[in-house]
């Protein structure tokens, strides 16, 4: 680093996104990515006119996209923000409502990006063990102590893929009505309950969605929030204080495109949940433990081989997977829910490594 970088900044220990590699061609199953490409009207659209205006900026109240929005969740246009990813509404959501004094509480074994967004503003964070089992418990975030400050929480939370539902976090609300609740939902469309109609009823409830996950986009960087309208003012003021044109054109009318071509997606989230039962199954049989998943993963570990071990493994064969070095969960690993052929290909790739193992074993 720079002689010149903010002292308060040097320590900072940034995220660590899901490897990216190109010395071979993989198959990639590390970062939640979907394994089915955008509806053939996204991709239509991002060919559209709209790229013969990319001189022009693109508009900054997203207008057309909101209003898609809206009507898809049954909200008002005034509900709903929007952003460049949800990281990127995570980051804003951490400066305006846990900043400046005030703390934030998130599970231990969650997103990476949460401890990283405290740090990066100086924000006193309480990191709330998980149970034995992995689960969240709720009434762990039930009247807190403090007034003000962000509760945030991943549903279903990564890296286990585990849930609340909707009456347990109602319980969080109600509880603390003096803090913003954030209910992050990137993987929601995979078999969790939705936490977005109870922003109706509780005003401190923030509810942050994707479209990289289900919707096919991740390259695309779109993210949105529901909310009731003065905590959209916020964010928007955060946003006009920022980069007010933060979604680009060809994303903006891919993204609502997309909402036209709801069932599509839909239908293979549907199928991603089958390939997912699959996997779980195949894996029980060769004797690995996997949590139950409503996201578009898998956490599992084996008795047979550390999880360390097993990623590399697999990735000297072809196919990553995400590992997690953080001790409590080292034996586990996560794997993302590629198509059924890609995951018979791992599942494959499994076996050859246990039956190395054994043989290895049966030799010495």
């Amino acid at each position: 680093m720079s002689r010149y970088l903010n002292p308060g900044l040097a320590g900072l220990e940034s995220y660590t996104p899901g490897e990216q590699p190109r010395d071979m061609k993989y198959i990639k199953l590390n970062t939640n990515e979907s394994p089915y490409p955008p509806s053939p009207e996204v991709l239509s659209a991002v060919n559209s006119g709209e790229a013969e205006l990319l001189r022009l900026y693109p508009d900054p109240e997203t207008t057309v996209l909101k209003d898609a929005l809206a009507a898809r969740y049954g909200v008002s246009r005034e509900n709903i923000f929007l952003s460049n990813g949800s990281d990127d509404i995570l980051n804003f959501a951490f400066l305006a409502f846990a900043a400046g004094g005030r703390k934030v509480w998130f599970p231990d074994i969650s997103y990476g990006f949460y401890q990283v967004f405290a740090d990066l503003y100086g924000i006193n964070a309480v990191q709330v063990p998980l149970r034995e089992d992995f689960t969240v418990d709720p009434s762990d975030y039930c009247s807190l102590p403090d007034v003000g400050g962000l509760i945030c929480i991943a549903n279903p939370n990564a890296p286990t893929g585990l849930t609340l539902n909707s009456g347990q976090i109602e319980d969080i609300l109600k509880s603390n009505m003096d803090k913003v609740v954030l209910i992050d939902e990137a993987y929601v469309d995979f078999g969790a309950d939705s936490a977005l109609p109870l922003t109706k009823k509780y005003d401190n409830l923030l509810v942050v969605q994707t479209f990289s996950k289900s919707r096919s986009m991740a390259g695309a960087r779109l993210g949105f929030a529901a909310a009731d309208s003065q905590l959209i003012e916020d964010l928007d003021k955060i946003k006009y204080s920022t980069n007010p044109y933060n979604i680009n054109r060809l994303t903006m009318a891919a993204g609502v495109a997309a909402l036209k071509s709801d069932g599509y997606f839909m239908d293979n989230c549907r199928r991603i949940m089958e390939t997912r039962a699959y996997t779980k199954s195949e894996l029980e049989k060769l004797g690995f433990s996997v949590l139950p998943s409503a996201a578009n993963f898998i956490f599992a570990k084996s008795d047979r081989i550390d999880g360390g071990r097993l990623y590399r493994e697999l990735k000297s064969k072809g196919i990553l997977i995400r590992h997690f070095d953080k001790e409590r969960i080292s034996d586990y690993n996560r794997i993302t829910i590629g198509t059924r052929e890609e995951m018979e290909a791992m599942l494959e790739k499994i076996k050859e490594i246990l039956e190395e193992d054994d043989n290895e074993k049966c030799r010495s």
